[in-house]
């Protein structure tokens, strides 16, 4: 009972957190269209957090109405830059812009500190994603049982069949310490993380307007390749191979199940294409965590569950 009301309690703050976020603002010219930078292709950010140093975007922001003066610097920057500015960005926004930035000072590269962020936020979520894998592990060791469990109860649809059956299928999740719930734990926890990046990436220039490793970090893949920079087309098919890896080793619990290969291959393909017109900053975070997700499903995998 514990533990329901403990998962119940993270949902309900993951939905405070939604409903009082204060997202990013597209920077918009006096007809009201989206200013994109002719250069890289990206839709720029309006409520920045610090100042671009590049000449092309500055000329964009001014001319766009936006004062950079009241700005600090993104050398500057830190977690009570610009005073409060809503629950989601104070609390989660700036600290992980300053963190990319402390880290890149440090490194000497944003686009090496994001992947370093990434890594750090991982590992500090650690024993929750590993409690996800380890369940993953848990219903193979379970599915011989639940699967006669299911044949068992096949063509009986009645109310109280349905009954004994759920009573059975729980003490079987009970015999291997199951909890259906902290399973999805983590699906919670990425999309706050995917957000918070996403923004942390768009609203810090000193981050979209970095070259790493051959990428311009604010150019989206579709646009790269546009403009002849077929280089952007690797990023693209890492995205899907540690995506298609990342989706296989988390429905291994699973394998025959149609339903989970058809819903994995729909994911595969949505993120695959999405990929194409996200920044490539984002593409790396992206990356990052799903390789990091792999690595972790086979050390689970070698443990004793």
């Amino acid at each position: 009972m514990k533990k329901k009301n403990k998962n119940k309690l993270i949902i309900l703050l993951l939905l405070v957190m939604f409903v009082t976020v204060g997202c990013t603002t597209q920077l918009t010219d006096k007809d009201g269209k989206k200013v994109k930078n002719p250069t890289t292709g990206q839709e720029l950010t309006e409520n920045i957090l610090c100042r671009p140093t590049d000449e092309e975007t500055i000329d964009i922001y001014i001319n766009n109405g936006v004062n950079l003066e009241e700005l600090p610097t993104c050398k500057d920057f830190n977690v009570t830059s610009g005073g409060y500015d809503g629950l989601w960005t104070s609390l989660f926004v700036k600290p992980l812009a300053w963190l990319i930035l402390t880290i890149g000072e440090f490194v000497k590269s944003n686009g090496l500190a994001l992947i370093i962020a990434s890594l750090l936020i991982r590992l500090v979520a650690y024993p929750i994603t590993k409690k996800t894998a380890m369940q993953s592990e848990l219903m193979k060791k379970a599915k011989p049982e639940l699967d006669r469990l299911e044949k068992k109860y096949e063509n009986k649809t009645d109310n109280d069949s349905m009954m004994r059956k759920s009573q059975e299928m729980m003490m079987i999740y009970k015999k291997y310490n199951i909890n259906p719930v902290s399973g999805c734990l983590f699906a919670f926890i990425q999309l706050p993380l995917f957000i918070a990046f996403f923004e942390a990436i768009n609203r810090v220039p000193a981050i979209f307007e970095e070259n790493f490793v051959g990428f311009q970090l604010g150019t989206t893949p579709l646009t790269g390749i546009s403009n002849g920079s077929y280089i952007y087309i690797i990023l693209t098919v890492i995205v899907g191979l540690s995506t298609f890896f990342s989706l296989k080793f988390n429905s291994a619990s699973n394998p025959d199940n149609q339903q989970v290969k058809t819903m994995n291959k729909v994911m595969f393909f949505m993120i695959l294409i999405m990929s194409l017109f996200m920044s490539s900053a984002l593409n790396i975070y992206w990356v990052t965590t799903n390789l990091f997700t792999v690595v972790q499903n086979l050390l689970v995998k070698r443990e004793k569950v």
